[in-house]
């Protein structure tokens, strides 16, 4: 069943509600050990000196860094047959258990009732999964009315580890735990209006859900009611419910949406509510316009590949003036290849022309012992299909950033974890799995399409994901890199616990880097040198020295506005290791459909939260590393990627990172310097509320810049007198230039 209605735009919160049930926490109580033994699961085990847990805390940050491989959680906790007793499904008990990072196993009074892996060896395989699990109430295993024992076995394969979360608890199996409100689809966009399609699902059972739906649209900066109705709704396993939308396309905000469903037969509800999505990036003209960065690097006698990124009703004809030798222009596709031998600064001019006019843009290749000289534009695999990576969904991301994203800049096509075969070659040679059958083939692929190709791999024995790495064989898989066409390395520390020092030295997180960079160097390849090791050592302040283009400054980021801003609000310590050819790494994008596996979901970021992200990375020069599904990108997501103005802050041939020029409790300011000496200015409101910020002028570093520029709305401010006064929404931001 579908309904229609119209109305002004719509918002989202990613936030989801169940009905109330009778809880028994345990977030307490908990006790762990790292090793592995079958006895650890028996109730009857002795673990009086083992170290108390605190589970809302990976095991690294309760005294075991550098700790990798089996541990074991354990708790006690009676379970009172009341709470079957007042529920209204009491035929099943479901557990909370936060995350089981990487892979795990849940005993209940020693018997095996839940794992969140497929295979036995599995469980090394970088698997991130949640510990939420049902178990029947007639299951033996369960001790109504008595004490219970819960052992969880957990397996750790890099990083972050252990059982740790938000939510620990045990409930009765509610009516609506096996319902969904899907907002998982996108927004459609048309001239005046836009339309979405949600569904009511059931994951199972034989109930059949009658009842209603109640929609609500929601002004957040004033906190009124645009709209409501309610609708009649019925479904039920295999039979979906679909309510479908149109609202029109008014102010640029965030309206809040709403959705309620109440089941009539038991009372019971759940909630949603997401935000509605709206676009500020102007479309893209005409006429021809040249975009991406002024300064190119590569090496000298190394293979060259660039693309004039450009924008404008195609066909497109390219022009370069003053190519050094060595060097050919496709002027059909703009593509540059070939080989510059001597070293030097070469201004080049590019010239694209359509049938509407045409545009100039001044450029430097300089040809030196550096590369990478502004920070990397492009996607990693990891974010959106995680181990379950292959060929073709490679190819579909590389058509859709050619297609969609090369003409503002972006070039990268990187492979994450899960490309390697099980063993190597008999010649002690890394080669690919059957997810990979032409990894050369794959490369030059994306290399004619004018984009790079990256690859990834570990300095330990494994990677995160159970794969081969590369230690002890770091030449021979430099060599294979090249001979492959390789563009781009991500080097994750993962098992390089495993054969280093116990309690390393600053020398000791060095190390791994520089063997494969000695190996990288001795490659007739310019290979861009990205390391993940999550910022051990402070690695910002030796990682330039190490020869790395790139380092990663913190743990893993999740698409939660508490993991997004926590990172990158925490960056202002790494700014001074920020320069061209050097530049930190805050973890990959999270926007647009993610999912680390085969399932994608919208992110739970809202329309104002990623508007933060993409802005506050770009001020920090960081690398843009898209991490969603790139065969469906919606219209919003492509906003964000698209705005060439907010690329260009990033972009920067200065390569300076933004600082923290301002902070309190409900709002921060974080300023870069830029090479035309302008700055770029991140507002950014860290509050749930709308609220309206006055910046005075002289304490801000506005003193002497006369012209304000909203870089997403691409156009100028009018502002006098000595205050900046904007109105910024909850955990939003607005981005701006001053200049002279």
């Amino acid at each position: 069943m579908k309904l229609k209605l119209c109305l002004l735009i719509a918002v989202l919160t990613a936030s989801f509600l169940r009905s109330s049930a009778q809880e028994i926490n345990l977030s307490q109580g908990w006790k762990f050990k790292i090793g592995d033994s079958t006895a650890w699961s028996s109730p009857q085990y002795n673990d009086n000196g083992w170290q108390a847990a605190d589970v809302s805390k990976p095991w690294e940050e309760q005294g075991y860094a550098k700790t990798d491989g089996f541990g074991w959680y354990r708790v006690r906790v009676e379970i009172p047959s009341s709470i079957k007793e007042k529920a209204f499904i009491k035929d099943s008990l479901h557990f909370n258990l936060g995350y089981l990072d990487d892979g795990g196993e849940v005993y209940l009074n020693g018997k095996l009732v839940y794992k969140n892996y497929k295979t036995g060896s599995d469980i090394q395989h970088g698997i991130y999964g949640p510990g939420s699990f049902s178990v029947a109430a007639n299951n033996p295993a369960i001790n109504w009315d008595k004490e219970n024992v819960l052992a969880v076995r957990v397996f750790d394969t890099g990083g972050a580890g252990g059982v740790y979360g938000d939510k620990f608890d045990i409930k009765m199996v509610d009516l609506m735990d096996n319902v969904n409100i899907n907002t998982d689809g996108s927004f459609y966009y048309e001239e005046k209006t836009m339309s979405k399609s949600i569904r009511l699902t059931a994951s199972g059972g034989s109930y059949n859900y009658v009842g209603k739906l109640y929609f609500k649209v929601t002004d957040p900066e004033t906190d009124t009611i645009i709209y409501q109705k309610t609708n009649d709704a019925h479904f039920a396993a295999h039979s979906p419910f679909t309510y479908t939308f149109t609202l029109a396309r008014l102010e640029k905000k965030s309206y809040k949406i709403t959705y309620t469903f109440t089941d009539e037969h038991s009372g019971k509800q759940i909630t949603k509510t997401e935000g509605a999505p709206y676009i500020l990036t102007p479309y893209v003209k005409a006429k021809p316009r040249i975009n991406g960065p002024d300064v190119f690097g590569e090496r000298p006698a190394n293979p060259f590949l660039y693309k004039i990124p450009a924008t404008g009703q195609k066909p497109l004809t390219y022009k370069a003036d003053g190519l050094p030798a060595g060097l050919t222009l496709n002027t059909t596709t703009g593509i540059i290849t070939g080989i510059v031998s001597d070293k030097g600064d070469y201004p080049v001019t590019f010239t694209v022309t359509n049938s509407l006019g045409s545009n100039t843009k001044k450029f430097t290749i300089k040809i030196g012992d550096l590369i990478g000289l502004t920070p990397a534009l492009g996607w990693n695999s990891w974010n959106a299909w995680g181990l379950t990576v292959n060929d073709q969904k490679v190819r579909t991301s590389a058509n859709a950033m050619a297609d969609k994203l090369s003409a503002h800049g972006w070039s990268y096509i990187n492979i994450d974890d899960g490309w390697e075969a099980a063993s190597r070659n008999t010649n002690g040679e890394i080669v690919t799995n059957s997810k990979f059958p032409d990894m050369k083939g794959l490369t030059d692929y994306v290399h004619n399409l004018g984009l790079r190709m990256g690859i990834y791999s570990s300095p330990g024995p494994k990677t995160c994901g159970g794969y081969l790495g590369s230690w002890q064989h770091e030449d021979q898989d430099a060599k294979t890199y090249g001979d492959w066409g390789i563009d781009y390395l991500k080097y994750d520390w993962c098992s390089y616990s495993q054969v280093s020092p116990q309690n390393p030295t600053l020398e000791d997180f060095k190390k791994p880097y520089q063997v494969m960079r000695a190996s990288l160097d001795k490659v007739h390849r310019d290979i861009l040198f990205s390391f993940c090791q999550y910022g051990m050592g402070d690695v910002w302040n030796w990682g330039a020295e190490v020869g790395g283009n790139s380092w990663r400054t913190t743990g893993d980021i999740e698409d939660t506005w508490k993991s997004m801003s926590t990172i990158g609000f925490s960056q202002d310590k790494t700014a001074d290791g920020a320069k061209p050819g050097h530049f930190n790494d805050p973890d990959m994008l999270v926007i647009g459909k993610v999912g680390w596996g085969d399932h994608q979901h919208n992110t739970r970021l809202t329309p104002d939260e990623q508007y933060t992200h993409i802005s506050l990375w770009s001020l920090l020069s960081a690398p843009l590393l898209i991490g969603c599904d790139m065969g469906h990108l919606d219209s919003f997501t492509l906003n964000l990627l698209t705005n060439d103005e907010v690329l260009a802050i990033d972009q920067d041939a200065l390569g300076r990172a933004a600082r923290q020029t301002f902070k309190n409790d409900t709002y921060q300011v974080w300023t870069k310097d830029l090479e035309d000496g302008s700055k770029a200015m991140g507002i950014f409101n860290t509050s749930d509320k709308y609220q309206t910020i006055k910046l005075n002028k002289a304490e801000t570093g506005f003193n002497g810049y006369t012209k304000v520029r909203d870089v997403w709305q691409q156009k100028y401010v009018i502002t006098s007198g000595p205050e900046f006064v904007t109105k910024v929404p909850p955990h939003g931001v607005i981005l701006i230039k001053v200049s002279k």
